[in-house]
């Protein structure tokens, strides 16, 4: 018996998840023999028949579930031959797996960059390379207008002056179920609706610190983190992320030890811009040294729905006993971009970020909050994020393959589970501000390295979008990403 017929036993009738099709399941667990590599590239996936007679499911439910996996771009057809997995690359980029450099404790002073930066990217003709969301044709905008629609007709004078305090109830309520299947049993009362995830970050930075404070980042640490420290007057601890497991424990350990750090900003799944994951033991061993030194944790998990696997990764909030943990989240990344909803979890913290929300915006926008509180009652938000999930693996694997063929072999690049990012470490000789300058004069945007770093390090390093669907524009701006790259 091959592995295929080993790992999974035959599908039951009532087997799926949510909804789910008996094909799509199947298509799923396909899916993840790939993923894992128990079915390598150019390996042949067996037949038709075979597969019906391993799951005792029907020819019909086999060849619907391939015709799908074909469309995610993980097999394609071989003329009287069968199907097979699909090679990417004949010849990977290697991937990158160490970070060598050292902690730094400094002010932070990066906006001009990140503003020059950012005003380069808005040109919609550009190869949007260095764009900071996926295509918005990912997303289900006019069912979601619907939603809008519906809300606003149904809406009361009392319930839009009611839900500007608390939120809106349906849409909190929707959001701890969701806590409640990742295994975090939350209250209600614990949620705070903000202005989207980066509202969220912020209140809950006021609420644990003060100017001159040190903070614990991640080093590379997303942009917009940087700029709220700066905004702040708060200082940077860089602490280095591995670029598959995530924050090195050991290093912030010593920090924490000798360094009165106010406050720990970390993304534990997912983190932009490597895409890191940390391992579950690791999530806990995080917790148990914030709990140690009781040092309040900012855990930003705005792309936990965007997973490739089967499971989503929990987050450490799950692990949270005593409130230390200000778990922020949002809809921007996986639903509804532009209309700004997010929330905290704030544990301890949650009546001071409630009152500080009060002294600033106030509340979000209250038909916002009900249209998205009416999608994911209605409207097949699992569905969606499904169909998501599935678009940003298979361009993802796309962009790797494009960079195989056209970047220096000694390209090293990250492989993350999820998220619509890929992190490329460059030759030492390469300059990503003059990088992204060239490229821009060619149509092409990126984000180059050192509008990550408080010390604008990885300056031979850039993130690349692939949330967007490929065509032959995007290959040719990686044939030409490639001759500048050269050119160095």
């Amino acid at each position: 018996m091959n592995d295929f017929a080993k790992l999974y036993s035959p599908i039951s009738p009532s087997a799926g998840l949510d909804k789910m099709k008996r094909y799509e399941k199947f298509a799923d667990e396909v899916a993840e023999l790939i993923r894992t590599g128990v079915l390598a590239p150019g390996e042949k996936v067996p037949s038709v028949r075979h597969a019906g007679r391993t799951y005792g499911v029907s020819l019909s439910t086999v060849f619907q579930a391939y015709y799908l996996l074909e469309s995610r771009g993980l097999i394609q057809a071989r003329p009287r031959s069968g199907y097979y997995v699909r090679e990417h690359a004949k010849k990977p980029l290697h991937e990158l797996t160490t970070t060598h450099y050292p902690v730094d404790v400094s002010d932070v002073g990066v906006s001009e960059l990140v503003f020059s930066v950012l005003k380069s990217l808005k040109d919609a003709d550009t190869v949007p390379f260095g764009s900071a969301f996926p295509h918005p044709n990912l997303y289900p905008l006019a069912r979601l207008a619907r939603s809008l629609a519906q809300s606003a007709r149904e809406m009361s004078g009392q319930a839009i002056m009611a839900d500007m305090t608390e939120g809106n109830p349906d849409l909190r309520r929707q959001i701890a179920l969701r806590y409640m299947v990742s295994g975090v049993m939350l209250p209600v009362e614990e949620l705070v609706i903000t202005n989207g995830a980066m509202e969220a970050l912020n209140l809950c930075l006021q609420t644990v610190t003060r100017p001159g404070d040190l903070v614990a980042i991640e080093a590379p640490a997303f942009y917009a983190t940087l700029q709220v420290l700066e905004r702040l007057q708060l200082k940077a601890v860089e602490i280095p992320v591995h670029p598959r497991e995530g924050i090195e424990l050991d290093v912030l350990a010593d920090c924490l030890a000798k360094l009165p750090i106010k406050a720990c900003w970390f993304m534990s799944s997912l983190q932009n811009p490597l895409g890191a994951t940390m391992t579950e033991t690791k999530k806990q061993d995080l917790y148990a040294l914030v709990e140690q030194y009781q040092t309040p944790l900012i855990e930003d998990d705005v792309y936990a729905e965007l997973y490739f696997g089967k499971q989503p990764p929990r987050p450490i909030k799950s692990h949270d006993r005593n409130g230390l943990v200000m778990h922020c989240g949002s809809f921007s990344k996986s639903l509804a971009p532009g209309y700004r909803v997010g929330w905290v979890a704030g544990g301890r913290f949650s009546e001071q970020i409630s009152r500080l929300k009060l002294m600033t915006t106030i509340s979000p926008s209250v038909p916002a909050q009900a249209a998205i509180a009416d999608y994911l009652q209605h409207g097949g938000y699992d569905r969606h994020l499904r169909k998501l999930r599935h678009a940003l693996e298979m361009q993802q694997g796309t962009m790797l393959a494009s960079a195989a063929r056209h970047f220096p072999t000694s390209t090293r690049v990250t492989r993350p589970s999820g998220g619509y990012f890929l992190w490329f470490e460059f030759p030492e000789k390469v300059d990503s501000l003059k990088l992204l300058q060239l490229a821009l004069a060619q149509g092409i945007s990126l984000a180059p390295g050192p509008i990550f770093s408080a010390t604008q390090r990885f300056r031979n390093c850039a993130r690349l979008n692939h949330g967007h669907p490929w065509d032959s524009r995007s290959e040719k701006a990686m044939e030409i990403l490639g001759r500048i790259l050269k050119s160095f």
